[in-house]
């Protein structure tokens, strides 16, 4: 009998627990947080881990930059001329995130099992963003110590992204003046950096909902730099103080003036320095 999926060792977004052992003694030892259940252990095969490992980080990424695609729609901006241009971009990414679940399915051992097992795979067939919003692989790696540029990329495209979803909300508005992507990514910036100059700002309840999101990303942006920042010269000063309390290593003038004074001591018990020196070092046994 199948465990409940509570009791399963995967993330929320299907990937395993790093510290979930192996399943097969075959799988290759590829460092990847996505695949199946641990309950079950000849689920897993190494084309799967492989397939993962190859296409996971893309597929996220292009989940990261589509947010706006699935959501814009939703603000009222999309018309009879831009609808069918919108609803084939929104089909063409379903499609992409469907055909990653069919090739997961067909390389796993459970087959038509592997999307009851990962609804969120399949909720993101329906809607992408959720790939995004249940990627626990994802936020480790984006808080992950030291990946503060894989940190600061993803930051940088969900501020487009929200600023995207601004402009489609106050584009159509009466009275708006965030009126063109051009104005909405200049509203983006000073709202993201905490400036705040306030020549524009959101007026509809989509684009001020919108716009707390975006000020939270600007807290936890401007946090994590200045915290990495800090913490980089906390860890210079640490190795400065710890050279500066090293001892110190004989100069060559001291290990000169005690060689001398081993040579000195020698030639007066009546030994030739020289003798020693070409013996070379005895075996003590």
């Amino acid at each position: 009998m199948d465990q409940p999926l509570a009791d399963d060792p995967d993330d929320a977004d299907g990937t395993p627990r790093a510290d979930a052992a192996p399943t097969s003694p075959d799988a290759p030892t590829i460092a990847v947080e996505d695949g199946l259940s641990g309950d079950e252990p000849d689920a897993r095969t190494p084309a799967l881990t492989r397939y993962i490992a190859r296409t996971q980080a893309g597929l996220d990424l292009v989940a990261v930059c589509t947010i706006w695609l699935t959501i814009l729609p939703l603000t009222g901006i999309a018309d009879e001329k831009s609808w069918p241009y919108w609803l084939a971009g929104r089909l063409g990414l379903s499609l992409v995130f469907l055909t990653d679940l069919v090739i997961r399915s067909r390389l796993s051992r459970e087959h038509w099992r592997y999307p009851v097992r990962h609804p969120v795979l399949v909720a993101a067939v329906i809607f992408p963003p959720v790939r995004v919003l249940f990627s626990l692989r994802l936020l480790r790696q984006v808080f992950h110590r030291g990946n503060l540029v894989v940190f600061i990329s993803v930051s940088l495209l969900l501020v487009v992204n929200l600023c995207l979803i601004v402009w489609g909300f106050e584009s159509t508005a009466p009275g708006a003046n965030i009126t063109t992507i051009g104005e909405a990514l200049w509203w983006g910036v000073v709202t993201v950096t905490t400036v705040g100059y306030g020549d524009y700002v959101p007026i509809t309840v989509g684009g001020r909902l919108t716009a707390v999101a975006l000020l939270a990303l600007g807290v936890i942006t401007l946090a994590t730099i200045t915290a990495h920042i800090a913490s980089s010269f906390q860890e210079q000063a640490a190795r400065a103080r710890q050279r500066r309390e090293a001892p110190a290593g004989p100069t060559s003038a001291e290990l000169a003036e005690s060689l001398a004074r081993i040579e000195a001591l020698l030639t007066a018990a009546g030994v030739d320095p020289a003798t020693i020196a070409e013996a070379g070092p005895t075996d003590p046994s």
